[in-house]
C-alpha cells in the first residue's frame, strides 16, 4: 500500500546524519515508487551586506555557496541513491527557512514534510524551534517531526482523539486521525490505539452549586465520552482493548499514554477556522506536542487554507 508517494524532507545544516531522511527512507522501503527531495534553505547575512561587493559578485558567492550545499548533500543521499531510492536534491537561498519549506510544498505538490526535532535532555522530551512551530501552524500537508530512533515492529501507533466537540469539523478531523494512524500501522506493522481525554469535574461548579453532584457529572462526562469512543472504534472496525477513555488534561493524559504503551507515533490534529484565519493550534495541542517523547504526525482539517498559500481564498 502507498500512502505517502511525495515525501518533502527538510535537512539539518548543523549535521551530517539526518534521521529525517532515514525516515522518509523506511516508508519508501515499505510502499512503491516513492520520491523524496531533501531540501535545505540557507541564508547568510553577511552577503547581503558586504558593499564592497557588487551585485554582481553577491549573487556569485551565493551561488557559490548553494553548490557547495548540494554538493554535500549528495554526498549524505549518495548510498541511498546508489541503492536504488529516488532522491532529488534542491537548495534555495531564503531568509525564512519555513516560507521557504512551504513554498517548496505548494509548488512540487509534497504529501508529506518529515523534519527531525531535537531531544530536550533533562526533561526527555522534544524541542520545538521557531521553524518547527510555523511548520505546525502553516503546512498545508501533514507533518511529522521526527526523533533520533528507529521504528520498531510491531510498534504502537497512537491516534489522539477529540471526543468533546459534536461538530462536523472536529468528526471529519477524527476520523481523519484514525484512518491516518490505521494506514501507518498498515505500513509499519504496528497497532493502533485511539486516545482520548476528557475533562475532570470543575471545582468552581461544586463551589457555586450547592446542589450539584460532581460524581454524577462525571459519570455523565464520562459515559458520553466512552459511548463517542465505542462509536468511533466500530466505525473504524478497532478493539475496546486498543482504545483509551482518560480522565485529565490532554497535555497530560497523551504524552503519559504514549510513554506507557511506548509508542513510536503520535497523531494529532491541529483544529480550526478555515480561510484567510487559517488554522492555529490550541494551546492544549501546543503543550501536548511538546511533552512528547515520541514522533509527532498532525494532520490539518479537511478544507484548511495555509495563510502562505499561493492562492488564497477570497
Amino acid at each position: 500500500m502507498t500512502k505517502y508517494n511525495n515525501i518533502l524532507v527538510v535537512a539539518d545544516p548543523a549535521q551530517d546524519h539526518q534521521p529525517a531522511l532515514s525516515r522518509a527512507v523506511d516508508l519508501a522501503k515499505r510502499s512503491q515508487e516513492v520520491k523524496i527531495t531533501l531540501f535545505l534553505a540557507i541564508y547568510d547575512f553577511s552577503y547581503e551586506m558586504t558593499s564592497m561587493l557588487s551585485s554582481d559578485e553577491r549573487l556569485a558567492m551565493r551561488k557559490g555557496v548553494v553548490i557547495q550545499r548540494e554538493e554535500w548533500l549528495k554526498d549524505i543521499t549518495r548510498q541511498y541513491v546508489d541503492d536504488g531510492f529516488n532522491i532529488d536534491i534542491t537548495v534555495v537561498w531564503h531568509n525564512r527557512p519555513y516560507e521557504a519549506i512551504i513554498a517548496e510544498v505548494f509548488s512540487n505538490h509534497h504529501d508529506l514534510l518529515i523534519k527531525a526535532t531535537h531531544d530536550h535532555v533533562k526533561l526527555g522530551s522534544v524541542i520545538f524551534t521557531p521553524t518547527d512551530w510555523h511548520l505546525l501552524r502553516k503546512c498545508p500537508c501533514p507533518v511529522l517531526m521526527v526523533k533520533e530512533h528507529s521504528w520498531p515492529e510491531n510498534g504502537k501507533v497512537i491516534a489522539s482523539v477529540n471526543l468533546a466537540a459534536d461538530s462536523e469539523t472536529h468528526e471529519q478531523l477524527n476520523d481523519a486521525i484514525v484512518s491516518e494512524a490505521i494506514t501507518i500501522a498498515e505500513l509499519l506493522g504496528a497497532e493502533v490505539n485511539l486516545v482520548n481525554a476528557y475533562p475532570a469535574t470543575p471545582v468552581n461548579i461544586t463551589i457555586e452549586l450547592p446542589e450539584f453532584d460532581p460524581a454524577s457529572y462525571s459519570d455523565a462526562v464520562r459515559g458520553h465520552h466512552l459511548t463517542s469512543m465505542k462509536a468511533l472504534r466500530h466505525k473504524h472496525g478497532l478493539p475496546e482493548e486498543q482504545t483509551h477513555v482518560i480522565e485529565g488534561l490532554p497535555e497530560d493524559v497523551i504524552p503519559k499514554v504514549a510513554e506507557d504503551l511506548d509508542a513510536e507515533l503520535v497523531i494529532l490534529g491541529t483544529t480550526g477556522r478555515t480561510g484567510l484565519s487559517a488554522v492555529f493550534i490550541g494551546n492544549t495541542a501546543e503543550h501536548t506536542i511538546d511533552s512528547l517523547n515520541c514522533d509527532l504526525l498532525a494532520l490539518k482539517p479537511e478544507g484548511y487554507v495555509s495563510p502562505l498559500s499561493p492562492h488564497p481564498e477570497n
